[in-house]
């Protein structure tokens, strides 16, 4: 056997070794990354029950003669702006991520002083409907979180991949970049003030 045989052949199979490293991390952060996308997917999707979900407790609210019209216009503008935003899953950046957070703030915000001024309203606390919507709606807000709570994990699964050594060296070159998470609203961490004053 040739003596130049030898290294040829060394450096033959170190460099198919490197080829089978390279091609299964890759392959492994194209499904993480996937399984991110479709999780934040599923965010979305809760995120749109609850939207149709506050349309048709609006009309059922609307129903009462003499509902406070500034709160329903609160609502239905802050649904507007939420359904209005929305972030493709090719382009989740943080902050997309942030104005989607926000949007949804505002109409989470809204809502909860709609379900606080119906107190005062006995006819729309005996309204079988509303109180299915509400029903729905809270169930419907559970879903997000859970939702919400998943596409962290997933992303989290992904991020540990492409940033460990040696995976963070091909992350880079395979253009694989940080995710963002689903983060508390700013304040969150606040009790929150609850005032019962009618």
């Amino acid at each position: 056997m040739k003596k130049w045989l030898i290294p040829v052949i060394v450096i033959a199979i170190i460099g198919f070794g490197i080829y089978n490293w390279a091609v299964g991390f890759n392959n492994t952060a194209v499904e993480y990354e996937a399984n991110a996308k479709t999780a934040w997917s599923n965010v979305e999707s809760s995120y749109q029950r609850r939207n149709d979900l506050i349309g048709n407790l609006v009309k059922t609210v609307q129903g009462a003669a003499d509902f406070e019209k500034s709160t329903l216009t609160d609502v239905i503008e802050a649904r507007a702006k939420a359904t209005s935003t929305n972030i493709d899953a090719s382009n989740l950046t943080a902050e997309n991520m942030a104005q989607f957070q926000q949007a949804q703030s505002g109409l989470s915000g809204a809502l909860s002083k709609l379900l606080v001024s119906v107190e005062r309203y006995p006819e729309l606390k005996a309204n079988q409907n509303f109180l299915e919507l509400q029903s729905q709606l809270e169930g419907t807000e559970n879903r997000i979180n859970i939702a919400r709570d998943r596409y962290n994990e997933k992303v989290n699964i992904y991020d540990i991949h492409t940033s460990k050594f040696p995976g963070s060296l091909l992350a880079g070159w395979f253009g694989f970049e940080e995710m963002p998470r689903y983060k508390a609203d700013p304040g969150s961490e606040n009790a929150p003030d609850v005032n019962f004053d009618f």
